[in-house]
């Protein structure tokens, strides 16, 4: 009798729908060069009916392979997520538009209409959003509604590639009675700055149909920000707003404090390390006081908020029965502030929903907590000298991209996580270092997981790409940290001096990997500074003289 239902359950699953649509290859960590290589895949894609998403994440995907899935997915006129991420680890950035024309064109060939379009983690650059653009741009996607670009280095160029294709599908889209209703963006670390931004900004507001926008760590500042504000208030379905680690100050803050009260559906949102400040913090609590009934995340960490700002945003938290939690994390609160904040959460009931305060920067140093608008016109000049200098380094850093392991979509924690040292080590830069003040070489020594050789030669690189010989504030702060890094590393016992070496070699592209890895464009500090630390009492000698053998080739 047990049998009889399980097989009636089965087949009314089967009548509604409920079956299998999708074929995963995630994860296995495949070659996929020619045709040969993909031949039982292509066989399965051939043979699965109705076929609704391909997992190829995880994979390593070249021309002649993806010209060959291609050609199965030409059939598939059910087809509509394409999970599509990390699959072009140690690829030419030559190779991957050729690729992505080909599957693109298939889809749009099969009548497919996507609802998914996942490409994080490829580093592709502005030539990998051209070889997205046709599609984009085609019936295929006019039912998008999830479009994820994380971590893929496009750069401002392939911001406003990416920002006309969206204002173009919606266009003809809405020609055809039903426009793109695009749901969730992702875009976090691209460098995407003001002017991709504001580019994304104008199909943002065309659209007006996002339930979650996550943008962060791009280099934006208020410009940008206000052109996004002004966008967010068009799309009132918004749930989830991050931009974390972006530029805020003042006016950017204002100005989305000012979108945020058009926004009664949001649930989260994270302005954590964006130099909110604390007029910008103190607008942020209006808007959360005057509405948002249904908020549950609100994260205004590590912004140069002192206490006043810090209690008016508590004040504005009062009897949100729907918080989870509130970071204030990393401000200027001092010890006396910290503990005001805290009696205050408690007197209200919601002291559980307060998080860390461990990374408090202690109350500021001037007695003028607001700072001018001639003050943040300096701030943005510089930003603006500081984005010149990631521009310079921005095949580096693209390299330094296809090795991230990608950022998590939901919204990441300041908990423990010291101010700007994140930021210079995913994208360093001279005045970032500097701006980490005297306690650098500490700060880095505390994020840098030590026991693992490879993160540390990673730290090591990354620091010793902004060396420059000719300016001795920047030469001294690369030498110290790299010192009390090393340091640190060799003195602690379970540390593998040769394994350390290693992964340097095979990171400067003198020594193959069987992992693949893709070697950092070597440029003259990181010779400077291995010249430097192959001279010191904590660098081993045995280790020394292997790594003279490889660079004296």
């Amino acid at each position: 009798m047990a049998a009889d239902s399980v097989a009636q359950l089965t087949d009314s699953l089967a009548k509604t729908g409920v079956v299998e649509v999708e074929l995963s290859y995630k994860g296995q960590g495949r070659k996929l060069d020619d045709a040969k290589s993909v031949s039982d895949m292509v066989k399965e894609i051939q043979e699965f009916d109705d076929l609704q998403a391909l997992r190829l994440e995880g994979n390593t995907v070249g021309v002649v392979a993806a010209k060959a899935i291609a050609k199965a997915l030409e059939t598939k006129s059910m087809f509509k997520r394409c999970y599509w991420s990390d699959m072009f680890t140690g690829r030419l950035r030559s190779e991957i538009p050729a690729a992505l024309n080909s599957l693109g064109d298939a889809v749009m060939l099969a009548g497919a209409r996507l609802t998914v379009l996942d490409l994080s983690d490829n580093a592709f650059g502005p030539d990998g959003v051209k070889g997205i653009e046709r599609l984009l741009k085609s019936t295929a996607c006019y039912t998008l509604q999830e479009l994820r670009l994380n971590n893929c280095g496009m750069g401002i160029g392939g911001g406003k590639i990416l920002a006309a294709s969206l204002i173009q599908c919606h266009k003809k889209s809405s020609a055809e009675g039903a426009p793109l209703g695009l749901k969730v963006f992702v875009a976090g670390r691209n460098r995407l700055e003001n002017d991709a931004a504001t580019a994304l900004a104008q199909a943002f507001q065309l659209m007006g149909s996002l339930e979650e926008v996550h943008m962060p760590q791009n280099g934006i500042n208020h410009p940008g920000v206000t052109a996004l504000a002004k966008a967010m208030q068009h799309n009132s379905a918004l749930r989830i707003l991050n931009l974390n680690d972006n530029t805020f100050t003042e006016k950017g803050a204002i100005a989305m404090a000012q979108a945020l009260k058009h926004l009664r559906n949001i649930q989260v949102i994270n302005f954590g390390d964006c130099l909110v400040r604390p007029a910008g913090a103190i607008a942020i609590a209006e808007a959360v006081s005057e509405g948002l009934p249904i908020l549950r995340e609100l994260n205004l960490s590590f912004g140069e908020i002192t206490e006043d700002a810090a209690m008016a945003v508590a004040r504005a938290v009062k009897g949100r029965d729907k918080l989870e939690k509130l970071d204030l994390n990393g401000n200027s609160l001092g010890e006396d502030g910290c503990k005001t904040l805290k009696d205050a959460m408690e007197a209200m009931k919601m002291g559980q929903l307060l998080g860390s305060l461990s990374d408090d920067e202690g109350e500021p140093e001037d007695d003028d907590d607001d700072v001018d608008d001639e003050d943040d016109e300096e701030e943005d000049d510089d930003v603006d000298e500081e984005e010149i200098e990631e521009e310079e380094e921005e095949e580096e850093e693209e390299e330094e991209e296809e090795e991230s392991t990608g950022i998590k979509v939901s919204t990441p924690s300041s908990v423990s996580r010291p101010p700007d040292v994140s930021s210079f080590l995913s994208f360093p830069s001279p005045d970032k270092l500097l701006k980490l003040g005297a306690k650098r070489a500490m700060l880095i020594e505390q994020q840098v997981d030590v026991s693992d050789p490879t993160k540390t030669a990673e730290a090591f690189l990354k620091i010793a790409s902004v060396y420059k010989e000719e300016n001795n504030d920047v030469k001294n702060a690369v030498l110290d940290s790299i010192d009390a890094l090393l340091k640190k590393a060799f003195s602690t016992p379970s540390f593998q001096g040769y394994n350390f070496v290693s992964s340097l070699l095979v990171l400067l592209g003198l020594l193959k990997s069987e992992d693949k890895v893709k070697p950092v464009l070597v440029v003259p500090g990181h010779l400077n500074a291995l010249e430097h630390v192959v001279r010191q009492d904590y660098f081993p000698k045995e280790n020394v003289a292997v790594l003279q053998a490889f660079l004296s080739r």
